[in-house]
């Protein structure tokens, strides 16, 4: 095993650190000019590893500036009720965005709880209209985790024009984002499932490979071009011997480590970075919802402000 200073490791950390500073410095002078950022975190019933999410999530949001509000909602709650809660905070002046936690009880329709979010409070950008802006190269409000994914592969310095990009996995808001964003980027993108007649063959063709299919160390050695970038968006539980567990990706990092030039951690790659895209969205959320207050409402040069 590497010293944990081994640049082959593609750490989360210090990029999360950038994009929360840059989102720092937003949020203070957008309070300043009486527009506060606020982000709303739904959470129904009672799940332990929600809980660890969600203190996460307020710690980062306190960090960058942006008010953070937990509601939670019984396990009982219909999805009537919920969807009428949602439409509840779309109207509200004061909230920027909406976090839906996941999981959800078996009888609350994850997608049409997220299609209830106004477009422009959806931060974690999963709704139809913010998934469909993608194609259209609209691409600041993209879901959270396929944009810190592409957000890393930056972060190697690689020229993204023309780079041979293999995407392992074609799920809505992981696998397809990612391959629409790095197409508007330039790069030449291959997307693979469960469908694909080889998926080792187009990996070992990648300059750089992402791989998202909840299938721990699915990725070996001889699976990956030498000197790619390999970011492993996998989380896997894996237990140990002992009965313990640990949280493993969808890459076998100890083998593919020795092959590729940058390899995301897991923990400690993609999902710091999520965090802070989220962060990041808010602001873009602000943004929109200021320039449609100022287009609906401003008279002059008057200054205005969000209600208290």
């Amino acid at each position: 095993m590497p010293p944990l200073d081994d640049t082959r490791y593609l750490k989360g950390g210090p990029v999360a650190a950038r994009i929360i500073a840059e989102v720092r410095a937003a949020a203070q002078q957008a309070t300043a000019e009486g527009f506060r950022p606020k982000l709303v975190s739904i959470t129904v019933g009672d799940v332990e590893a929600v809980d660890v999410y969600v203190r996460n999530q307020r710690t980062k949001a306190e960090l960058a500036g942006i008010d953070f509000e937990e509601r939670r909602f019984p396990a009982e709650l219909t999805a009537g009720e919920l969807e009428a809660a949602i439409h509840g905070m779309n109207a509200d002046p004061r909230i920027t965005g909406i976090i839906i936690q996941r999981p959800v009880p078996q009888h609350i329709p994850i997608k049409a709880i997220q299609a209830a979010v106004h477009p422009l409070k959806d931060v974690e950008g999963m709704h139809p209209a913010s998934i469909g802006n993608i194609v259209y190269n609209q691409l600041d409000l993209a879901p959270c985790t396929a944009a810190a994914s592409v957000e890393l592969l930056k972060a190697t310095g690689l020229d993204l024009r023309g780079l041979e990009v293999v995407v392992v996995g074609h799920s809505e808001i992981v696998g397809k984002p990612i391959a629409f964003l790095l197409m508007s980027e330039g790069a030449t993108v291959t997307v693979c499932h469960h469908m694909t007649r080889s998926v080792a063959a187009h990996a070992r063709r990648a300059d750089a490979l992402f791989v998202a299919v909840g299938k721990p160390r699915l990725i070996k050695a001889d699976m990956v071009k030498p000197g790619a970038a390999v970011i492993d968006i996998g989380i896997n539980a894996e237990t140990l011997p002992d009965g313990s567990t640990r949280i493993v990706g969808d890459v076998d990092t100890y083998s593919v480590k020795e092959v590729a030039s940058w390899i995301t951690p897991v923990p400690g790659g993609v999902g710091p970075v999520t965090v802070a895209i989220l962060l990041r969205n808010t602001m873009v959320a602000l943004n929109r919802q200021r320039a449609l207050y100022k287009s609906s409402f401003a008279t002059g040069d008057a200054k205005l402000a969000a209600a208290e």
